[in-house]
């Protein structure tokens, strides 16, 4: 593991203006400047599958204790964990990692150097080997899309190992995929989007992904751009997307998880419906589930003082000896 000292150059100074042929996309944006940006003063580090992996590891306890491991979602990054991690660093180890192909990490890669599909057995490999270089044995998920689907996959593969769990606006169920990223089940956006994907596209799809898209500032959208188009991440979604396949994932098995559960839902998320809340809250045995009605898909990045308020009440909540006591799921909108 090694570990960068250096602070996050996108809180601090603005970023250079991008040339007209990096805003078409006909160029990608090295690691090296990916890592040199957007590294942070807490970023490590670690060599698994073929990939540099970035995470940050803070709070009290980095040695000690159960820690919080907050898992992003499609074509996110740790950022987006930004200023809930800040909070919660104050009382709690909490790890954050960039998700391959996303993020600083980027894509994994074969022993031969090829790109790795990243479909659920890639994932599930991948972050059993992180959480295992860490010396993780038990800690408490919160995941938001892709990164709900890996975390309750993860608490269904490994009894014991979760201590609470958090769903934000995750992913599980059978639905259609949102169109910024079915866009990649066509072979000619595949064969293209490497050499050419305007700024203008990646943009609209942040955008979408807010209840409120003018809560977006420019940094943000600069760096969602940005990791979108840094190198090989492209051709790495062209391979991964075909892979999104939600009709055979067994969520019946959720009814037997016996691990305390928050279900986080922003009430205009256009990318996974609403709907699937509900469903989560039911079959998992006890959770708790809340709706919050002006927000989107990244309710914890839109809104994190709400999102925050929900997480402490739930983390000081102490954990049954043997999971939740009830099978009824409680519900309300904020």
């Amino acid at each position: 593991m090694t570990t960068n000292d250096s602070t996050s150059s996108s809180s601090t100074a603005p970023l250079p203006r991008r040339s007209l042929a990096a805003r078409l996309g006909i160029t990608s944006v090295s690691r090296t400047d990916l890592r040199r940006r957007y590294t942070q003063s807490g970023s490590q580090f670690v060599q698994i599958m073929g990939a540099d992996v970035h995470y940050v590891d803070e709070g009290p306890g980095a040695v000690n204790g159960n820690p919080i491991v907050m898992i992003h979602g499609f074509a996110s990054s740790l950022h987006t964990w930004n200023r809930v991690a800040d909070e919660l660093k104050r009382e709690h180890r909490v790890i954050r990692l960039d998700l391959p192909p996303f993020g600083v990490t980027g894509p994994l890669r074969s022993a031969s150097g090829a790109i790795e599909t990243m479909n659920l057995p890639t994932y599930r490999r991948f972050i059993d080997t992180f959480l295992q270089a860490l010396g993780i044995e038990r800690a408490t998920l919160i995941g938001n899309s892709l990164g709900g689907l890996i975390s309750w996959d993860y608490a269904l593969r490994h009894r014991g190992a979760v201590e609470r769990l958090v769903l934000i606006d995750s992913a599980g169920f059978p639905m259609k995929l949102p169109i910024y990223i079915d866009l990649f089940n066509s072979a000619l956006v595949r064969a293209s989007s490497p050499w050419c994907l305007p700024d203008a596209i990646v943009r609209s799809a942040v955008r979408d992904v807010y209840g409120d898209p003018r809560k977006i500032d420019a940094l943000t959208l600069r760096r969602y751009v940005e990791f979108f188009q840094g190198e090989d991440t492209r051709t790495a979604i062209g391979k991964m997307v075909p892979t999104l396949d939600f009709n055979h994932l067994d969520t019946d098995a959720l009814t037997t998880l016996d691990v305390p559960t928050l279900v986080l839902w922003g009430a205009k998320d256009r990318w996974i419906p609403t709907a699937h809340a509900a469903e989560f809250a039911s079959r998992i045995p006890g959770a708790k589930s809340v709706m919050y009605a002006e927000l989107g898909h990244i309710p914890m990045e839109e809104a994190p003082e709400r999102v925050l308020a929900d997480l402490r009440e739930f983390l000081a909540t102490p954990v049954p000896a043997h999971g939740p006591t009830s099978a009824q799921a409680r519900q309300r909108t904020t």
